[in-house]
């Protein structure tokens, strides 16, 4: 079982633990079908509450990185639309770097058009 180490000043959000299991789910580190460890003992060795972990989890699902099946756990998804967890993950984790590049850029607009209005302020 994959039990998640953190090493961050504070306890992991359930962001932190999300992006946590998707990485694994993404490398291969976690194939399909492998549980996650029980949200309780997870939250316990985290030092999380429960929620957190349930929330995690629950991004997982929405992702459809992660099945539950009532009274046997949260497991690995086994496919998703007609492809593997791994490559959904894998596909997310290009998302979000697009998404971090797009912002960053985004960033950079606002602040020359905050310039340019500066400018144009400064020469009426």
């Amino acid at each position: 079982m994959d039990w998640m180490e953190w090493g961050g000043g504070s306890p992991p959000t359930a962001k932190d633990i999300a992006a946590y299991y998707r990485s694994r789910i993404a490398t291969g580190e976690l194939e399909p079908l492998a549980p996650l460890p029980p949200g309780r003992k997870l939250a316990k060795h985290l030092k999380v509450a429960l929620a957190t972990v349930q929330s995690a989890y629950d991004v997982l699902k929405i992702e459809g990185l992660a099945d539950s099946r009532p009274g046997s756990g949260t497991y690995v998804a086994e496919t998703t639309d007609g492809g593997s967890a791994q490559d959904r993950a894998q596909g997310l984790r290009e998302l979000q770097g697009q998404l971090s590049a797009v912002t960053s850029q985004l960033a950079e607009l606002s602040e020359r058009v905050a310039k340019l209005e500066g400018d144009r302020t400064d020469s009426e």
